[in-house]
């Protein structure tokens, strides 16, 4: 689907959380287009937009997780319709494909709880999380409750699957989704609340999980039986803010890293700056990505298009969004046609 054919169409989702709830949207920009058009419309009222998923193999089909679930379009956002997700109209935090069969979907939630599909969406059965715990260092974070903020699958062998949850560890799934179990207790000690944004597993590494949380990057090369700390350039005295991991589509020994000085949910007048790190030997060594520009807020989502790889796009919590047309060697940059804030500032984007 590359070439003059195909059009990458940009996806970003809008949203707040607990208290701090403003007027939710999902915004789009294809290539050529000048500004940023609204899709909200057929989305829940005031959608808080948390999970996007373009289909690998059709990207005309999107799935955007919102505060009542998951909802489908077929023509990128033109029309939605809402699906039976077993979950009963709770927030979406997270979307995952099967990396060998696009009709396979999962969606995570808050509170913690994981749906699949196996037929694209339209039919959906809650997974077994009956044996999950959390570790008791995250217990003092109450009333929040445990989400699902990011999901992976193993493209080497997709029975085993992770779930990163925010103030909450990491969850496995070694049968292909069926069941899981928490698997982490604390690789660290500087951040006892086990605050995971994001799991990704690399083809080139199978046995390998990289995970953002909210101090430092982690690595486990067993598959979460043990833990290490990943160097990359400190944000803030001892450690970055790490919010967002991608694999390549093209080549499993590249992975991005979205990351910031600022933590919690700190506004993007107070938030400091952001930053893209990639690495090009399966999570090793990393570099600062040269954007042209020093982002005011935290960075907190990496895009890559399937159907074009050399498509690479990122977005920072106050509204720049960075694009990239050779493998991020040079960027452009627009802002989101919207006034973030504490409230309302950017959670997933994708590309397709």
């Amino acid at each position: 689907m590359t070439g003059t054919a195909h059009r990458t169409h940009i996806y970003v989702g809008l949203a707040g959380e607990g208290e701090f709830i403003g007027e939710g949207k999902l915004l789009r920009k294809a290539d050529g287009d000048d500004e940023w058009q609204d899709i909200s419309r057929g989305l829940p009222d005031n959608p808080q937009v948390r999970a996007l998923l373009v289909r690998p193999d059709n990207p005309s089909m999107v799935y955007a997780g919102t505060q009542e679930g998951v909802y489908r379009s077929g023509d990128r956002g033109g029309h939605w319709e809402a699906l039976d997700d077993a979950a009963q109209g709770n927030d979406v935090w997270s979307l995952a494909v099967h990396p060998n069969d696009p009709e396979v979907i999962f969606a995570g939630f808050e509170p913690c709880s994981i749906s699949r599909s196996q037929d694209g969406g339209d039919t959906w059965e809650k997974m077994d999380t009956s044996r999950v715990t959390f570790p008791d260092i995250t217990t003092y974070m109450e009333p929040t409750a445990k989400r699902v903020i990011g999901m992976a699958i193993d493209p080497v062998d997709p029975t085993n699957m992770y779930a990163a949850i925010e103030v909450g560890g990491l969850l496995a799934s070694h049968d292909g989704g069926e069941s899981w179990d928490q698997v982490i207790d604390g690789p660290f000690v500087r951040n006892n609340t086990l605050d995971l944004h994001d799991v990704q597993v690399s083809a080139a590494a199978s046995d390998t999980i990289h995970i953002a949380t909210q101090t430092a990057m982690f690595r486990s090369r067993d598959q979460g039986d043990h833990w290490e700390h990943v160097q990359v350039e400190e944000m803030f005295p001892g450690g970055s803010y790490c919010r967002d991991l991608l694999v390549a589509p093209d080549d499993p020994k590249t992975i991005y890293l979205a990351a910031g000085a600022g933590g919690g949910a700190a506004p993007p007048e107070t938030a400091q700056a952001g930053a893209l790190f990639r690495s090009r030997d399966t999570g090793e060594t990393w570099e600062r990505v040269d954007v042209g520009d020093i982002p005011p807020g935290r960075m907190m989502q990496v895009a890559i298009d399937p159907a074009n790889p050399s498509r690479v796009c990122c977005t920072a919590y106050s509204g720049e969004v960075y694009s990239s047309n050779d493998g991020g060697l040079s960027w452009d940059k627009s802002m989101l046609p919207v006034k973030t804030s504490r409230s309302l500032h950017v959670y997933p984007m994708v590309c397709g």
